[in-house]
């Protein structure tokens, strides 16, 4: 009798609240509750959020197409016996969804009052066409792409409450990816990975905090981003595109003053080496006329040293970052050979005491110890009076010796030095 008592006191809680527990188990765990009773056979249908996940098969060896099967036992249930809305649905377990199937369920998900929408990463052999009435979805707050392509439709009038966006191995257009982003006036996040489509990236959201990219493209322009705090831009080849939208002066401009010189706002900042090289042409001032005067950490990942316009847009962005506190850099030169001399020349020739008052800590991971590398070291010592910690980290063989580092002028007295090496 008190065990029935106790699952009558749990039975007779609000829909609200039993909602909020089942929600947090994993799907397959919410649906064993329809063997309690007759009053719970139906009660997980009517969940408002739904996670597929591999905590979703008890057969962990099921291969992509079966999985997609149980997804759908799962979900044609839910459409028969559901009530209420839906505010989250998430795909990601990996199966081979059908198209026609995921359709028909977006439809459904777009008439409950979807607010977040996540496709994650699952196999296809030709991309999913995303149907027209999910741009419908004003209370949509969350919204992640994966393997499809899609077009705005006519009447697409934005997603007001849109805050986060990602998109990845999607195909899009440039006029499509900018009129999206344009829509979505509250839009705080933005990741773009892997798009097919694009010649060029345009971005313009005065909402906009946080940006990564990581994708290949021909011209990248960021004006009118007030609120771009954090950015992360990894370029994976360089490929100039001079087909595009911008004036004579535009594209004789500086890329490093062009791109990043409207983002003054910025406090971490993450580039990759070849996105670097493309910053790098043409002409790069010695430092930018508007200063990153909130940048706090900098991080630049599979930088080549044997590039003379990738050092080049470094110290330039180093000159122009008073207040950095955090520098992190990676190297793509996994073997030693001939340096070049003008770029050892160049280090040598430049001082920067005075913009790196602040650095406290620099990470420099990947090195095999060539020449400019060396210099690069030799620099950022001579340059940063409260320097806390460096820790170089060597790519094979044994580690730098220490006594190698006490030969190196030191701005700071307490610098700590931690050779490490992979």
């Amino acid at each position: 009798m008190e065990k029935q008592a106790r699952m009558d006191r749990i039975s007779n809680l609000p829909w609200d609240v039993l909602d909020t527990i089942l929600v947090h188990l994993p799907l397959k765990d919410a649906a064993r509750t329809s063997i309690l009773s007759s009053k719970w056979r139906y009660k997980w249908t009517s969940l408002s959020q739904f996670v597929f996940d591999d905590k979703c098969f008890s057969n962990t060896s099921l291969n992509k197409a079966d999985r997609w099967d149980e997804i759908m036992k799962i979900i044609h249930r839910v459409q028969t016996y559901h009530s209420g809305p839906i505010e989250k649905f998430k795909l990601a377990a990996y199966c081979c969804p059908n198209h026609l199937d995921l359709d028909q369920w977006m439809h459904f998900l777009a008439e409950k009052g979807i607010k977040e929408f996540v496709l994650k990463e699952f196999y296809f052999i030709r991309r999913f066409k995303f149907p027209h009435c999910l741009f419908s979805c004003q209370q949509l707050t969350h919204l992640e792409l994966y393997g499809c392509t899609f077009k705005l439709p006519p009447e697409f009038q934005g997603f007001k409450c849109l805050a986060r966006l990602q998109l990845r191995q999607v195909y899009i257009d440039n006029d499509t990816l900018e009129n999206l982003i344009l829509q979505c006036p509250v839009l705080e996040k933005l990741i773009l990975l892997k798009i097919d489509g694009l010649t060029y990236i345009k971005i313009h959201n005065p909402n906009l905090k946080h940006l990564q990219i990581d994708t290949e493209f021909g011209n990248i322009f960021l004006e009118n981003n007030p609120r771009l705090s954090s950015i992360c831009i990894h370029l994976t080849s360089v490929k100039l595109e001079t087909n595009l939208p911008c004036s004579l002066e535009e594209w004789k401009a500086c890329n490093l003053f062009r791109v990043l010189g409207c983002l003054s706002g910025v406090k971490r900042l993450s580039l990759s080496g070849h996105f670097l090289e493309f910053l790098g042409t043409p002409n790069v001032p010695e430092r930018l006329p508007e200063r990153f005067n909130q940048l706090m950490a900098l991080e630049l990942r599979e930088v080549s040293l044997k590039s003379l316009n990738e050092v080049t847009v470094f110290l330039s962005i180093l000159h122009s970052s008073p207040n950095l506190e955090e520098l992190s850099i990676s190297h793509r030169d996994l073997e030693v050979g001939s340096y070049d001399r003008p770029i050892v020349e160049f280090l040598n020739s430049k001082y920067l005491l005075g913009s790196l008052n602040h650095l406290q800590v620099v990470r420099i991971r990947g090195i095999m110890v060539s020449r400019p590398e060396w210099e690069l070291i030799k620099l950022l010592l001579a340059s940063s009076p409260v320097l806390k910690t460096m820790t170089v980290v060597k790519y094979s063989g044994s580690r730098i010796p220490e006594s190698l580092f006490l030969q190196v002028d030191r701005a700071s007295e307490n610098a700590k030095i931690i050779s490490l090496t992979l």
